[in-house]
């Protein structure tokens, strides 16, 4: 009877903590650009039409939280938008809009860090399964034709 190949402790714990750290860096991420330029230091007295730059974080959130794959992958490139942003801003912004420009380039390379993991753990996780269960189809094919 073959096993069923299923990840081992260590791996899978490597797993959830990428997925945690990503969404915990997406949220943050959205929250820090709704209330930067709401509230904390807007362009504008008032707010600013730049606090829609947190609309396209929302697309990437429902993915991670249902563990799509292909959302880690895309979102490892869509951050750098954010990255870059902040990065210039970070250069070009005063006191404290500059501080918020840097707290939003850490969570954009934790987000990229997390999200790059991720998929590189869950994918060399899914090719030892398959080795795994090949290994255990070709041992179980061999016992059968032995006398």
């Amino acid at each position: 009877m073959p096993s069923t190949p299923t990840l081992t402790p260590s791996a899978h714990q490597h797993v959830q903590l990428t997925r945690s750290l990503a969404v915990g860096s997406l949220l943050g991420l959205i929250l820090l650009s709704l209330a930067w330029e709401l509230w904390l230091a807007p362009l504008r007295p008032g707010g600013s039409w730049l606090v829609l730059k947190a609309l396209p974080l929302c697309l990437p959130l429902a993915g991670l939280l249902k563990n799509r794959m292909y959302t880690y992958r895309w979102v490892t490139l869509v951050v750098w938008l954010y990255f870059a942003e902040g990065v210039i801003r970070w250069n070009g912004d005063r006191w404290p809009s500059n501080m918020y420009a840097a707290i939003e380039v850490g969570l954009c390379l934790a987000l990229f860090a997390a999200s790059a993991m991720h998929v590189r753990w869950r994918l060399k996780d899914a090719a030892l399964a398959q080795q795994h269960a090949s290994d255990a189809t070709a041992d179980t094919s061999t016992q059968a034709h032995q006398p």
